[in-house]
C-alpha cells in the first residue's frame, strides 16, 4: 500500500478520498506528520492556493503530498464565493451561515447557474502537477437532504434535481468535482513509472 499525504485535516474531505480512491493508498493528513500550522491560503486563484499548501508541506517536511482547493462559483455573483468559499460568511467557516448567505445574496434572482471546481496540486520529489474537476449545476431554493457536507445541501449537479446531500455518497462520487479530479490524479499515480517509497 502506497502513502501519500493530502494536506488537511478536514476529515470529511479524507473520508471522501479514500473511498475515491480505494484501499491502493493510505492518505496521512497533516496532523499525521506533525504538521499543527496552518497552511497558507492566500493566492487569488484556487491553482495558487492548492500549490501553496502542497509547497508548505513539501519544504518543510519533504513528504510527497496533494492539496487541493474547492471553490463554488455562482454565475450571477461574478463567480463569488469563488476561493473564499468556505469562509464566505467569515473566519468561522460555519457551512449553515455559509449558504444562509448564498441563499440571501441569490434571493430574487432567476439564474442560479454555478460550479463546482476542484483543483488538486501533487507534489512528488519536489516536483509539480495540477490537475482539475468541475462539476456544473445550480443553486436549489432552499437546502434539501441530510449528506454530504458544505454546501452539499444546496447545489444541485447538472439538472440531475437533486442535491448532493440528498444522493448517495458513491453517486456523489461518480460526479462530482472532487471525483472527477481525484480519477485525474489517480490515473496519473497509477503509473508505474512512479515511486512514492521514499517517504
Amino acid at each position: 500500500m502506497q502513502e501519500i499525504v493530502f494536506a488537511t485535516n478536514n476529515t470529511n474531505k479524507i473520508r471522501e478520498v479514500q473511498e475515491l480512491m480505494g484501499q491502493a493508498y493510505r492518505f496521512r493528513s497533516l496532523t499525521d506528520i506533525g504538521c499543527r500550522e496552518e497552511l497558507p491560503e492566500t493566492s487569488d486563484t484556487l491553482e495558487g492556493n492548492a500549490l501553496q499548501k502542497g509547497r508548505y508541506v513539501w519544504d518543510h517536511f519533504r513528504c510527497n503530498c496533494f492539496s487541493e482547493d474547492t471553490g463554488l462559483e455562482v454565475y450571477a455573483l461574478g463567480g463569488a464565493p469563488g476561493v473564499i468559499t468556505a469562509r464566505y460568511a467569515g473566519e468561522a467557516r460555519s457551512p449553515q451561515a455559509n449558504m444562509n448567505l448564498l441563499l440571501t445574496n441569490l434571493q430574487g434572482n432567476p439564474d442560479r447557474s454555478a460550479r463546482f471546481r476542484t483543483v488538486i496540486a501533487l507534489i512528488l520529489d519536489g516536483r509539480e502537477w495540477l490537475f482539475e474537476g468541475i462539476v456544473e449545476g445550480r443553486i436549489a431554493e432552499a437546502p434539501r437532504g441530510d449528506g454530504g457536507f458544505g454546501y452539499d445541501p444546496i447545489f444541485e449537479p447538472e439538472g440531475l434535481g437533486l442535491t448532493f446531500a440528498e444522493m448517495a455518497s458513491d453517486a456523489k462520487h461518480r460526479i462530482s468535482h472532487r471525483g472527477r479530479a481525484m480519477t485525474r490524479l489517480q490515473a496519473f499515480l497509477s503509473d508505474p513509472a512512479l515511486s512514492l517509497s521514499h517517504e
